[in-house]
């Protein structure tokens, strides 16, 4: 199929793109994702201390991006969805992965064995959307807007305390509160919020990059931030499949997986958005076959990012919009974005520059991707309009969710794998909204009430 008759389009789907656009197209693309990328392994190796493994964590998440990134782009036996589908550490795993890492170390797990466990957990579930690619339509049934913005809302919530934690100075830090730390946080958001509020549409996307760069160098200037440019070790960081091993336990893997099946009807709107800005089919078989090849290309994604030591990956949204505002949609230059992913990967330098971001400055900054995050949820969430079945739903989810999270304790009494499985609001509200839009009866049409009875009526309160 050629493209070129897409005018909206410098460079159609299928049109092969020169050396020097694909180039300055990839580098777009790879500033408004790179935070992305590497915040997942950052904060879940600062919290579980695992600072000795960062710069590994961090290298292999990029590596694992450009890997899913190239195979998204190639569609190589129906596996991706042949467009410029970056892929990236997915936030929606981090309340899961660090609840269990917790846990884990609670039990005396060293770093290894964390390591280990969490990365055979997330190969497992890495099965899961191998499996619904095949049944998507039903799939996407039994998970509605309703309960998909309710998770999406408590991994948001969720998340929202770590980054809270990071903008005091991080959990434990001898200054933790401190003035110092409180400005620089405020900082990296007021230049978020400013470059959000301009007018042009490059320095929206790159919001995020220019909010942590001048936190950084605030930082830098006021003595509190030294950052050190000697890489220790190699040069370059050769992956090494199933570094720390693997392990299983059904406790870590239970909400995993859930998470996996809410990721999955993430990547199923981003990837029809992706069609849409890349002037494909939103319906009928070639639209159905697209969506099929990038759900098995998430899944083995995530099967590569968990053989490589890195945390599950998913089909970022926000490089739609990068799409629309080059007006490039050549699967071709996703080559170039998936080949500058795994370079970055393979050259621990990079790495090590990274994980000395000052915490202050990485709160402040994940504070609004996170909020984003529960913001997304809610947008989803009332997509449909919410009755009085649906308030009920997210009443009980929400309540027992994150009521459950702050008072863990009050699981003490049942079995040690219910009480880790459920003490995770994602898990706890998650399970609960999907049984109760299975169970709850649905209103087929509103009932209205008899006028006589309406306009007689004189007790009571009105809510």
């Amino acid at each position: 199929m050629n493209d070129k008759h897409d005018t909206e389009l410098l460079y159609g789907l299928n049109e092969k793109i020169p050396a020097v656009p694909a180039l300055f197209t990839a580098i777009q693309h790879m500033l408004a994702s790179i935070v992305g990328v590497i915040t997942p392994p950052l904060i879940i190796g600062s919290t579980l201390g695992l600072n000795s493994y960062l710069p590994w964590l961090i290298s292999m998440s990029l590596f694992a991006s450009g890997l899913g990134t190239l195979l998204q782009a190639g569609r190589f036996f129906s596996i991706g969805a042949g467009m410029i589908c970056l892929q990236g550490t997915s936030f929606a795993f981090l309340g899961v992965i660090i609840s269990g890492g917790l846990m884990l170390k609670s039990q005396g797990a060293s770093p290894e064995q964390m390591l280990a466990m969490i990365f055979g957990c997330n190969l497992v579930a890495a099965i899961i959307p191998l499996i619904v690619s095949r049944f998507i339509h039903t799939f996407s049934r039994v998970l509605t807007p309703l309960v998909t913005g309710s998770v999406i809302v408590l991994i948001g919530i969720s998340l929202i305390n770590v980054s809270i934690s990071d903008w005091g100075g991080g959990f434990g830090a001898a200054d933790f509160g401190a003035p110092s730390n409180l400005w620089l946080g405020a900082l990296t958001v007021l230049v978020i919020v400013l470059m959000n509020c301009s007018r042009s549409p490059w320095l929206r996307l790159s919001g995020i990059v220019t909010g942590i760069v001048a936190g950084s160098v605030a930082a830098w200037l006021t003595g509190s931030f030294h950052p050190h440019f000697s890489t220790p070790g190699s040069l370059i960081t050769l992956p090494i499949p199933f570094r720390f091993g693997l392990d299983f336990t059904p406790s870590l893997f239970i909400p995993v997986a859930l998470v996996s099946l809410i990721s999955i009807i993430e990547a199923v709107g981003d990837l029809t958005a992706n069609c849409m800005l890349s002037k494909q089919p939103v319906e009928g078989p070639e639209f159905e076959k697209r969506i099929k090849g990038g759900i098995l290309g998430d899944g083995v994604s995530c099967l590569l990012a968990a053989t490589f030591s890195s945390f599950p990956n998913t089909t970022f949204a926000q490089n739609n919009g990068v799409i629309q505002m080059t007006q490039v949609a050549s699967r071709y230059a996703g080559f170039w974005i998936g080949g500058i992913f795994v370079l970055l990967g393979l050259f621990p330098m990079f790495s090590h520059v990274l994980e000395q971001l000052p915490k202050p400055v990485l709160g402040g900054a994940t504070l609004v991707m996170f909020g984003n995050v529960v913001a997304a949820g809610i947008r989803i969430m009332t997509r449909e309009p919410i009755d009085s079945r649906g308030m009920l739903i997210i009443a009980i989810a929400f309540g027992v969710g994150l009521g459950i999270e702050s008072q863990p304790e009050v699981l003490k009494a049942l079995p040690a794998i219910i009480r880790n499985m459920f003490q995770s609001a994602v898990t706890s509200g998650g399970i609960l909204a999907i049984l109760l839009n299975l169970i709850l009866p649905r209103r087929t049409a509103p009932v209205a009430a008899p006028a006589e009875k309406s306009a007689t009526y004189s007790g009571g309160s009105h809510v």
